[in-house]
């Protein structure tokens, strides 16, 4: 590396750009492997996929040899918790999940360049013969150890699979590995009371013998790697690293007592699998070789994984950062053969609108969903996840917040200049881009705000600053806005001509920017605005320019090129539209509260006659009012069929309004003693039923009977 960016204040950032532009002949990118157990949510999308496809989608415009490796995670506990829930096979429900997966993937426009997945026959053998490799090399240790163990179901249990009361917060059904109350990493061991999640079974521990990658041995190695070579990670994936390096890396199991998965290929290995997370990031290598088994243009899938000039990049969510920064690597060094990952551009959580996405509870937006309830609508939902991405914290998705961004920036800024320039254009030269005139100083001022797009989108893009790197495209959507709208060429053409064409001209330039500029974030809306403005993906061969390189200039339409009829590149999203979307997540969480709802414990049987002593009755609230100085009292004054009004209040201020109950018939207790509350005297108690999720509401009687009537 030069010295002298030893020096520079943007070390990291020029790291990243040398290792970019002056060593590397081609990148490898890996994005997470979903589970085949359920839809992709926007979760998944803002963490993972959005920010992998903008970068392959860039390095493709750059004309730089890439690959993007997909492929679904079809073994693990999750597929066959699935599967024993639904009554079906293992197999069937990976390839129903592979297969929405997928096709959502393409609708989506996640451009892969291969999309596979690990029960394929070149998987298993690859992913075999990588662990026999290791074996026969020395690299694992074999241990017996005691592992939890369901007697009743006569199944070793994973730690996903085991729950029970978390010792830092105490919420009761932690998960064996996390909590995801309090976000505690824990182990099986830590549980209180550890049952099996599915059946609630007991568990005991059982001894079992397994193979163990022993990280400890990787320790200095790693030490040195992520902490003093890969300085330029972002601050979560370092952060995360440092952590796990500080507190001294133990051996991982690389099996497990399974009967889903890859099998152990060696003699005493009968009824194990390969443990998932050894299994799964070697579908990363295993897709290659399919692709470039398929593709032999391609070259060698060698070249992609074993060759030092190839750069390999994984984009992940934060839960994935130890097993692709410390263990896969670890793996790919034990090994010998393969290149180690150069970056791990890892992002944190989307949330979404104020609560977790939750895949078991079905809180989520469905990608499948998504796009089946709001068609043509995808770069609209591509561009907010950006703007929201969660690159050095969680972030909150709302449908409040996606309305407004889609209409206040796509529709509004974007989509207005665009159609602003186009139209003219037809109005004033019928659909053909006019000579250009003499800038004046305004022109030059506007030509200087984006003439370095290119050099900025390019220094952020290769710092993975994606976030960042759109509203740079976006700014250069807002300085065409404010051109034109400044120069006003409807009015001008009244009076100077001439200049309207250099407007006019300008504004078309800044179109064709635009549509270069977004197409890594925006390929639908990119391609269309291409269409409008005759604009080809790449020029002719001979120029040898890349749409790429045509970025910052001011001359890429021609004068005199014909451009056909506009279309409106963004309409806008409707309050119908939102307020469906959201009734739909209120309807989940009112759901996933009842399901949750448990009834309490029957109380100790009383006998009739200690039920006979309470005197229920009926009672015609009169009045109902807020008791001064308190929040929680409603003061009732009742007609109980004694010819005398009775004052009850009840702690149910937060539940009702006080109008609202008024001529309401209410039951209520007439024999219990007077009590003084709040400086009122209460005689009696009104009943109300404690609802699944906590509420109160109050008990009423079907039909209109008298004040004073008994319940019997």
């Amino acid at each position: 590396m030069p010295a002298k960016w030893e020096k520079n204040r943007n070390f990291a950032r020029n790291y990243t750009l040398y290792h970019m532009e002056k060593h590397f002949k081609r990148t490898t990118i890996t994005s997470a492997l979903p589970y085949a157990n359920g839809p992709v949510h926007i979760g998944h999308l803002a963490g993972v996929y959005v920010p992998a496809d903008i970068y392959a989608r860039y390095l493709r415009l750059k004309g730089r040899e890439c690959l993007f490796i997909g492929g679904s995670d079809e073994h693990g506990v999750p597929v066959t918790i699935r599967a024993r829930k639904e009554g079906i096979t293992v197999q069937e429900v990976v390839d129903r999940y592979h297969n929405l997966i997928k096709d959502s993937f393409e609708r989506f426009g996640i451009s892969f360049d291969v999309y596979s997945r690990t029960t394929s026959k070149t998987h298993h053998k690859l992913a075999s013969d990588f662990f026999r490799k290791l074996y026969d090399d020395g690299k694992f240790i074999e241990q017996v150890s005691e592992q939890f163990y369901d007697e009743q179901t006569g199944h070793f249990l994973t730690d996903r699979n085991i729950r029970g009361e978390c010792p830092r917060c105490h919420a009761p059904e932690a998960y064996g590995d996390q909590c995801e109350k309090c976000g505690a990493t824990l182990s099986p061991e830590e549980l209180i009371n550890p049952y099996n999640a599915e059946t609630g079974n007991p568990l005991v521990k059982k001894p079992t013998k397994h193979w163990y990658l022993p990280l400890d041995k990787d320790q200095q190695w790693l030490e040195k790697w992520i902490l003093e070579d890969h300085k330029e990670w972002r601050s979560n994936v370092y952060g995360q690293c440092k952590s796990w390096l500080d507190g001294g890396l133990r051996p991982r199991a690389v099996t497990r007592d399974l009967d889903w998965g890859i099998p152990v290929p060696i003699e005493g290995a009968e009824g194990k699998v390969l443990y998932v997370w050894f299994d799964a990031p070697i579908g990363y290598i295993s897709n290659t070789k399919e692709l470039c088994d398929a593709h032999p243009e391609l070259g060698p899938w060698e070249k992609w994984w074993k060759d030092p000039e190839t750069r390999l990049v994984h984009f992940i969510g934060k839960d994935n950062i130890v097993f692709h920064c410390i263990v896969f690597p670890a793996m790919l060094k034990a090994h010998g053969d393969y290149i180690l990952p150069d970056n791990v551009p890892s992002n944190e959580f989307l949330n979404l609108e104020g609560n977790k996405i939750s895949t078991s509870k079905n809180y989520a937006v469905w990608l499948n969903e998504y796009l089946d309830e709001l068609p043509g609508r995808q770069d609209e939902l591509r561009y907010v996840l950006t703007a929201n991405a969660p690159e050095t914290k969680d972030n909150d998705f709302t449908w409040d917040d996606f309305q407004a961004r889609c209409n206040n920036e796509l529709v509004a800024v974007y989509g207005n200049f665009v159609n602003r320039a186009l139209q003219l254009t037809q109005k004033y030269y019928e659909g053909k881009v006019p000579e250009c005139g003499e800038l004046n100083d305004y022109d030059k001022e506007t030509l200087a705000e984006f003439c370095d797009v290119k050099s900025r989108l390019e220094q952020l893009l290769e710092g993975f600053k994606f976030r960042e790197a759109q509203k740079e495209a976006m700014n250069l959507a807002r300085i065409g806005n404010k051109y034109i709208a400044d120069c006003e060429p409807w009015k001008v053409v009244k009076t100077d001509p001439e200049r309207v064409k250099t407007i006019i001209y300008l504004s078309l330039q800044i179109t064709a920017n635009l549509a270069i500029a977004f197409e890594p974030f925006l390929p639908f809306s990119s391609k269309r605005l291409r269409e409008m403005i005759c604009l080809t993906p790449t020029l002719s061969k001979g120029e040898g320019e890349s749409l790429w390189e045509l970025l910052g200039r001011t001359d890429i339409l021609p004068a005199g090129k014909q451009l056909p009829k506009p279309e409106l590149l963004f309409t806008k999203i409707e309050d119908e539209v939102v307020a469906q979307q959201k009734k739909k997540l209120e309807d989940t969480l009112k759901a996933n509260e009842a399901a949750a709802y448990k009834a309490a414990p029957v109380k100790p049987t009383v006998s009739f006659e200690d039920f006979e002593k309470l005197d229920i009755r009926v009672g015609l609230v009169k009045s109902c009012e807020k008791v001064k100085k308190s929040k929680k009292l409603l003061k009732f004054i009742l007609d109980d069929g004694s010819g005398q009004d009775r004052t009850i209040l009840s702690g149910i201020a937060q539940w009702y309004e006080p109008e609202r109950l008024v001529g309401k018939h209410v039951l209520f207790i007439a024999n219990f003693a007077p009590r003084q509350m709040m400086g009122e005297e209460s005689q009696g108690m009104i009943l109300s039923a404690v609802n699944y999720n906590g509420d109160l509401s109050v008990t009423t009687v079907l039909d209109d009977v008298k004040g004073g009537s008994q319940v019997g």
